[in-house]
């Protein structure tokens, strides 16, 4: 750690309040990890134990070396659903295999500075990804609430009284805890039966240990587990970065989004050897350990790993008999403070730009937050090339400059391959050929050349010119322009 954060680690063990804050979030963040890692567990075909075990593990080497404090990691969907054909196909041992290379090429992009291009994603994606998040959060539950015993919808009806109105009256026990235990005592000691976390799986009994994946090391291995670690990487790496930066958001700091990525890289090697499915940066319960528990440090995202595993393997007995309805209460609470409701009122939508609002819909549809924040971003640099592409104008005037009439062409606006496409229709060929014109020129003092494209049409616009036996002569360029041209022109087989 960093001497800075190691002076807010004293901080918080040296206030009992922020103590007692960080190690509840903490425990409300364990028990919402439990039914979600074991379900991860089953979407990639491992035991349940082999989820649980990444949780642990993410959570508590992020908690050491990750770039972000309070930001929790642990198994999720996406990289379970990247690499659960791995697990399908070849087995257990290429999976670890998998798991830990994409490890190293987490670390490799985050020394490439593959987080600067967090950078390009604009804002309606971010509000985009926010809003499927919570979407996709409250979707996992439905399977939660259908084809259950009737008991289960009041009791996720009374969970969510708690979550809503507790902190309306004290905010000094975290309400999702407070929910959790107090429907877990009532539905033991009433003996309600509804499906509860024993019927998600078996938990461990025992801690995890040195797990070395029995693989060939050979190019053959290396082709077969490559592309899916890659995925896995670039989908951990895309949820990590966004989490953060949401988190920074909500909390008014900032993070390192370098040791972000490298430190998702160290988590998975770490998870990798000993046995654990990976992951990355999970949203839901970060937002319980953020905003739902008010937590800041460190401190609660390495006690989250910790009371994790000290729960499923200590008190499992006690585990067991979670209501899976109090935690899809808490799961639904986190999905509807999460979403940016500002976003989808009619004021704000009429007054946002169209493009923007499609931006926000095309993450939203595709119902896959790597996806839709890949396609949100590649829609908006299309709506933005293509408005950009409608700013370059050309305005001709005529002028008798030392006896000659020269047709003068002011360009205005920026010219790269969008603009620039346009561009070559602009000029009057035809009048200038034969209307007295002795002499074109083309000023370029109000735009910029940015690209090969725009280099390659003007030189179709002077060869143009050229074969009407007319010279162009090119005014105002800055300098930036001027080097490229001079590189460029007459080399891109203009014609």
């Amino acid at each position: 750690m960093t001497p800075e954060q190691l002076q807010s680690l004293r901080f918080t063990l040296r206030s009992p309040r922020r103590l007692k804050t960080e190690a509840l979030a903490g425990l409300v963040v364990a028990l919402a990890l439990i039914p979600e890692a074991i379900a991860f567990s089953v979407i990639a075909g491992v035991d349940p134990r082999i989820g649980l075990f990444a949780s642990f593990t993410m959570g508590v080497t992020t908690a050491i070396v990750g770039g972000r404090p309070a930001m929790i990691s642990a198994a999720t969907g996406a990289v379970a659903l990247v690499i659960a054909p791995v697990m399908k196909d070849h087995g257990l041992n290429y999976l670890i295999a998998t798991v830990i290379l994409a490890g190293v090429f987490q670390i490799v992009l985050a020394v490439l500075g593959v987080t600067r291009l967090m950078r390009f994603i604009p804002r309606s994606v971010m509000i985009g990804f926010v809003n499927a998040l919570a979407i996709l959060v409250f979707m996992a539950q439905l399977p939660e609430l259908i084809g259950v015993p009737w008991m289960v919808y009041p009791i996720v009806a009374v969970g969510l009284l708690i979550v809503f109105g507790l902190p309306r009256i004290t905010t000094a026990v975290p309400a999702p805890l407070v929910a959790v235990v107090s429907l877990t005592i009532v539905t033991v000691l009433a003996g309600i039966r509804v499906p509860t976390v024993h019927d998600k799986g078996e938990l461990p009994n025992s801690l995890p240990g040195f797990f070395l994946p029995n693989v060939p090391l050979t190019w053959e291995t290396f082709q077969t587990i490559a592309p899916f670690a890659l995925s896995m990487a670039l989908v951990g790496l895309l949820e990590s970065l966004m989490t953060a930066k949401l988190v920074d958001d909500i909390t008014d700091t900032r993070s390192n989004k370098t040791r972000v990525s490298w430190g998702q890289g160290i988590a998975n090697i770490v998870t990798g050897f000993l046995g654990g499915l990976g992951g990355c940066a999970v949203i839901g319960q970060t937002m319980i350990n953020v905003k739902g528990s008010g937590a800041r440090s460190r401190l609660s995202t390495f006690l989250a790993g910790a009371f994790l595993l000290g729960l499923v393997v200590t008190l499992g007995d006690v585990v067991d008999t979670i209501p899976m309805a109090a935690l899809v209460a808490v799961m639904i609470f986190v999905s509807l403070i999460t979403f940016d409701w500002h976003s989808i009122q009619p004021a704000t939508l009429k007054r946002l730009p169209k493009s923007e609002t499609g931006v926000m819909l095309v993450v939203v549809a595709t119902h896959n937050l790597a996806i839709g924040v890949g396609a949100g971003v590649l829609t908006a640099m299309v709506l933005f090339a293509r408005r950009v592409a409608h700013f370059a104008t050309v305005e001709r005037s005529e002028l008798e400059l030392n006896g000659r009439t020269v047709a003068s062409y002011t360009v205005d606006g920026e010219l790269f391959f969008a603009s620039s496409n346009d561009l070559y229709t602009q000029f009057d060929y035809a009048k200038d050929s034969s209307g007295g014109i002795d002499h074109v020129v083309i000023d370029l003092h109000a735009s910029h050349i940015w690209d090969a494209s725009t280099v390659a049409v003007l030189d179709s616009v002077t060869e143009k010119y050229r074969r009407h036996g007319r010279e162009v002569e090119l005014i105002g360029l800055n300098a930036a322009s001027v080097r490229m041209r001079e590189r460029l022109a007459g080399k891109l087989n203009a014609g």
